[in-house]
């Protein structure tokens, strides 16, 4: 157990019996009043927005979490196998920990997990990957005049919209965060 001055942006907390991660963490002195902190914490599991106000002496449990990178193997119904590239564990990792960038994920692709007591918690792809075109419409001569876009679909299965001189078999980087064509890559 901490008291609630010694947490920080970024803490792992066990809050209500649910596992919350620190956002905000604001020291508040108001007028005659006693001091608190005013938190703005985000449900690990679930994504809910929770706000509270602790007491400066107030106990809390601050939660070990251990980050690492990892390598996804394969698809096993709702779970993703990965292996540790140290030790070559393998473990299962529920899919909606991805969120809506599993669409992006890929065989061999490095992954970061987090860890809380040998319980996945977080689970996070890089921020771009670079994928294969399987699909485009080819672009009609003089569609130009504006930076129009096409759907085109990925060797991933996932479809995005890329602009009208993307063909075919060429590679793109694509921010998996919100999903978004980057550039070419060559």
């Amino acid at each position: 157990m901490a008291k609630a001055s010694e947490v920080k942006s970024g803490n792992v907390l066990r809050f209500n019996g649910e596992l919350v991660s620190v956002e905000e963490y604001i020291h508040r002195t108001p007028g005659n009043l006693r001091a608190f902190y005013q938190a703005r914490m985000r449900n690990v599991k679930t994504g809910k927005i929770v706000e509270y106000r602790f007491r400066t002496d107030e106990e809390v449990t601050i939660c070990r979490v251990e980050t690492s990178d990892y390598q996804y193997l394969y698809e096993d119904g709702d779970y993703l196998v990965v292996m540790d590239n140290n030790t070559y564990e393998q473990y299962n990792i529920p899919k909606l920990l991805f969120g809506s960038s599993i669409k992006f994920l890929k065989e061999g692709m490095n992954v970061t997990i987090a860890f809380e007591s040998d319980e996945p918690i977080v689970a996070q792809l890089p921020n771009s990957v670079e994928l294969e075109i399987t699909y485009s419409e080819p672009a009609v001569k003089g569609d130009t005049s504006t930076s129009a876009l096409k759907y085109a679909t990925l060797e991933t299965g996932a479809e995005i919209r890329v602009p009208l001189f993307i063909n075919q078999g060429e590679k793109v980087k694509i921010d998996t965060k919100t999903g978004e064509y980057m550039e070419r890559v060559k």
